[in-house]
């Protein structure tokens, strides 16, 4: 008989009679396989096979300390998703016993005195099948792991599609692009602070660099105008966070959808007088509350080309007065407990040539900004 085998499959032989082992290990031998591994104790197989699986076990039934239908349970008991074939070797003739080994885990039983020629087939064949088992395993765990590669390719790039968008609104606005870096990742901070989980924490900080990509859709007329808007100017300008939710619709990803609710409301304001649908406290989605925080913070502490950069006693002074006015009162208090790592977000995304101003003389009698009408940077 023809063997496919290399002689490096591994094959347990489990019996009390040391003449069977023997008989067993012949009979294997002389067809070529090699890795044979006989037990005359049952108790040893459990710790034999966590140091090797085999590829397929030849075990006994009765035995003594444990019997094969305990060592079957001993195998099974380990989950096992490649767990080999086992044939039963029996002396027992009777139906109800050899369904009892199959319905344990056995896959097919040679009866004793055996024969040479079945039990090599048998061994060959369930041999060939645990094969093709473990080929159709492997390949399905590279395939996963080539999926998971893959999409894990597919995330960078869209993150890196988005952050670059992100910059693309924010150099529009004459505005540095380490905002979007220090305002995600203090946006991340104040996440993980109220408690959310890690997954809504990355969401949060790859979705919030889209905050004000709807200024793409503002004129240069408008958006560029270094003084301050007109009426129907500044109506215009508002329309930025509704262009935003516009140009991330057709997507509900979680990423996505979290984007689009911090474009269209990270501009509303807890006490209803924001834009663009005045709501007001927890009717604002608390992603668009942080973001909001988080902005503001970093656009007053910024220089920009129609004001100086704010002290950081100031800007935190006028975190402290807008307290349940323009911000959630609740995340405020979270924003001075971290107020020491969210400098240090500040400090280690830093502008390469920024030059931190304290010119109280330029700010405009009501607004935060010099040419702004209420508004957070241009907006």
């Amino acid at each position: 008989m023809e063997n496919a085998y290399t002689g490096k499959e591994r094959i347990f032989i489990v019996d009390d009679e040391p003449a069977n082992l023997k008989l067993l290990e012949r009979m294997l031998g002389g067809q070529g396989y090699r890795d044979l591994a006989s037990f005359i104790d049952p108790r040893q197989v459990l710790p034999a096979y966590l140091a090797a699986p085999p590829d397929l076990i030849l075990l006994d039934i009765n035995m003594p300390h444990l019997d094969g239908y305990e060592v079957m349970k001993q195998l099974k008991d380990l989950d096992d998703p490649l767990l080999p074939p086992i044939i039963i070797l029996t002396a027992q003739h009777d139906r109800a016993f050899l369904l009892r080994a199959l319905a344990a885990g056995a896959r097919d039983y040679i009866t004793k005195p055996f024969d040479r020629n079945e039990l090599l087939m048998r061994v060959r064949n369930l041999l060939d099948a645990h094969l093709a088992h473990r080929m159709v395993h492997d390949r399905k765990d590279m395939l996963e792991e080539m999926v998971r590669v893959r999409t894990d390719e597919l995330q960078r790039t869209r993150l890196q599609v988005v952050q670059r968008l992100g910059r693309a609104a924010e150099y529009r606005d004459e505005e540095t692009g380490n905002h979007i870096l220090r305002m995600s990742h203090t946006c991340e901070l104040l996440a993980r602070s109220i408690g959310w989980d890690e997954m809504q924490c990355e969401l949060i900080l790859h979705a919030s660099p889209m905050h004000d990509i709807g200024k793409i859709g503002i004129a240069d007329s408008i958006l560029l105008k270094p003084g301050r808007f007109e009426p129907h100017e500044w109506e215009v300008m508002k329309k930025h966070a509704s262009i935003g939710v516009q140009l991330l619709e057709g997507d509900d990803s979680a990423l996505m959808c979290m984007a689009r609710e911090i474009a269209g409301s990270h501009h509303e304001r807890w006490d209803g007088s924001g834009y663009p649908g005045g709501l007001s406290g927890e009717a604002i989605p608390l992603s668009a509350r942080i973001a909001a925080l988080a902005d503001v913070f970093d656009a007053l502490t910024s220089r920009r080309p129609y004001k100086p950069a704010w002290s950081i006693e100031d800007a935190v002074a006028y975190i402290k007065d807008n307290r349940g006015k323009h911000f959630d009162p609740a995340l405020v208090d979270v924003f001075m407990e971290r107020l020491p790592e969210i400098l240090e977000i500040r400090t280690r995304f830093a502008e390469p040539d920024e030059e931190y101003s304290d010119d109280r003389n330029t700010r405009t009698p009501g607004s935060p900004f010099p040419r702004r009408n209420n508004a957070g940077t241009h907006a």
